[in-house]
């Protein structure tokens, strides 16, 4: 990359100048020098003289082939997220009635910032659709909050409402019920082990209203929401109950076995997975009561003996008394 100094009207000589300074060529005063990076030289376009040698290179290390690419990788100002209203692309009025590099402000300054401020948090959001979204995306960030759930579920859920809200599903609908159905539906198309009962106890709300949303969203957007796989919920039950690297092995293993049988057909997935964490902790000597393993599937003890005696029974395991 090439690039042209800044002109200057007054020359100065070799001995006192700089890499910095340098704005002239001292052999023929030429004003019109460029930069090479490649070689790592400034020369004079004139007279093809090389006036600094080993400059460093400023220019950015990756590279950009479009004017879209540029943008993407460029680091300036904040990333671009679903989960603003506006995108984060708007503007902020600072709170503080003290603009930057001044000691204070006259009272009539301080109105005049208090007035754009106002004015400023009005444009924002303009009508009833941004303002339904707005609170919406504040929901979904609390909802995340609460589930501890990644990035990208929040980024996820909040692209899934956008779209309901542009197809015009949310009126007459409750704002919570569809934030909640929204974060399931990402969980679910993320691959994050997250059931019903817990996203419903984290937003109190109703297990069957979250569900009534979740149906209708997916079928009038038309998505594709991917069955919840049981080795997901087998090891985060063994992150929280913090046994063995071999136990939660076992109980992946006999999924896919039951799996493979047709067994999970009909099940829930976090009672199975639930069960066969148990029979894994029994085969690992790693023993959890089952009330433990209930509390952590959020399930009934008499879901997971159920299940524990299926998989005992249909895989014909042994396991010792």
């Amino acid at each position: 990359m090439v690039e042209e100094l800044e002109r200057t009207t007054q020359r100065q000589s070799p001995e006192q100048e700089t890499p910095r300074r340098i704005r002239v060529c001292p052999e023929c005063g030429g004003s019109r020098l460029m930069r090479d990076y490649d070689a790592a030289e400034v020369v004079c376009v004139a007279c093809g003289t090389v006036v600094v040698e080993k400059i460093a290179d400023t220019r950015p290390e990756w590279r950009a082939f479009d004017d879209e690419q540029r943008a993407k990788r460029a680091r300036v100002g904040a990333p671009m997220t679903f989960t603003i209203h506006d995108k984060g692309l708007s503007t902020i009025i600072d709170w503080r009635d003290r603009p930057t590099g001044t000691k204070s402000v006259s009272a009539d300054q301080r109105i005049e910032l208090y007035k754009l401020r106002k004015w400023q948090r009005r444009v924002r959001v303009s009508d009833a659709t941004e303002r339904n979204l707005a609170v919406a995306l504040s929901e979904l960030s609390k909802l995340s909050a609460a589930l501890s759930l990644p990035k990208n579920i929040l980024e996820t859920a909040s692209v899934i409402y956008r779209r309901a809200i542009k197809r015009r599903l949310i009126r007459g609908r409750s704002i919570h019920n569809v934030t909640a159905a929204a974060i399931y539906m990402s969980c679910r198309q993320c691959s994050v082990p997250r059931t019903l009962d817990e996203i419903a106890t984290a937003s109190t709300l109703n297990k069957k209203d979250i569900g009534r949303s979740y149906r209708f969203m997916l079928r009038e957007l038309g998505m594709f929401v991917p069955p919840s796989t049981n080795r997901h919920y087998a090891a985060r039950f063994s992150n929280k109950l913090a046994i063995s690297g071999k136990a939660e092995t076992i109980a992946i293993k006999i999924l896919e076995i039951a799996r493979a049988m047709k067994l999970t057909s009909g099940r829930g997935p976090a009672g199975i997975a639930a069960a066969s964490t148990y029979i894994a902790t029994v085969l690992t000597n790693e023993r959890k009561t089952q009330r433990e393993i209930a509390e952590i599937a959020n399930v009934t003890e008499v879901t997971i003996r159920n299940r524990y005696k299926e998989l005992l029974e249909k895989l014909m395991i042994e396991v010792p008394i």
